[in-house]
């Protein structure tokens, strides 16, 4: 039933679907033509555009922000502060068919994106895979593999590029050690290639 929830303390466009039972998050908007399916668990000031689906027991933290024609297929997970760019895509199954169907529970493969995470418009996220914290995928990329906590990566198949910053700004690592030039937020760089902030 489509319906504008007035007694919540979230926003839902008049056009917007939501299959209950689902858990929505204070101060949440969900915009025009989308669809929140049954079980699923949405996070409180998140941002969720246009023509969105979030599949069903699909986890999704505080503070997210999906842009545009984004799908969420079960078996994703969106830690709080994550970013998906319009048109971006997450698969669920490796081997899916459409004459013999591939959407028993069994065939879902997980696939998560940590804290802060951006993933770029058009980027393409095969399942199975982690996105670690405040990475940085590129508009049009595909991942294939897992992703390091902080690591720049794009192109297909997606390679690490460099290292970004918590703010989202490029770090660039003469030693083992810097600072971000606009936030001052200051990290370490392992021979694994490995990055991790200072306290």
């Amino acid at each position: 039933m489509s319906f504008t929830v007035q007694a919540q303390r979230y926003y839902a466009h008049e056009t917007v679907y939501i299959d209950e039972p689902a858990s929505i998050g204070d101060g949440t908007k969900i915009w025009h033509f989308s669809h929140v399916l049954s079980g699923c668990t949405i996070g409180a000031n998140c941002r969720i555009g246009q023509n969105v689906v979030i599949g069903p027991r699909v986890r999704v933290g505080n503070r997210v922000k999906i842009q545009n024609n984004v799908s969420i297929y079960e078996g994703v997970e969106l830690e709080d502060d994550v970013f998906c760019g319009p048109s971006m895509v997450f698969t669920n199954v490796n081997t899916p068919r459409s004459g013999t169907p591939r959407n028993r529970p069994e065939d879902f493969v997980p696939t998560r994106v940590r804290r802060g995470a951006t993933l770029g418009a058009n980027c393409t996220i095969v399942c199975g895979h982690t996105i670690g914290e405040y990475a940085f995928v590129g508009a049009g990329s595909v991942v294939t593999r897992d992703v390091p906590g902080y690591a720049i990566v794009y192109g297909n198949p997606a390679r690490i590029q460099g290292y970004a910053c918590e703010c989202g700004l490029r770090l660039c690592f003469i030693r083992s050690e810097t600072a971000c030039e606009e936030c001052g937020r200051a990290y370490r760089l392992d021979e694994a290639g490995a990055v991790a902030r200072l306290k």
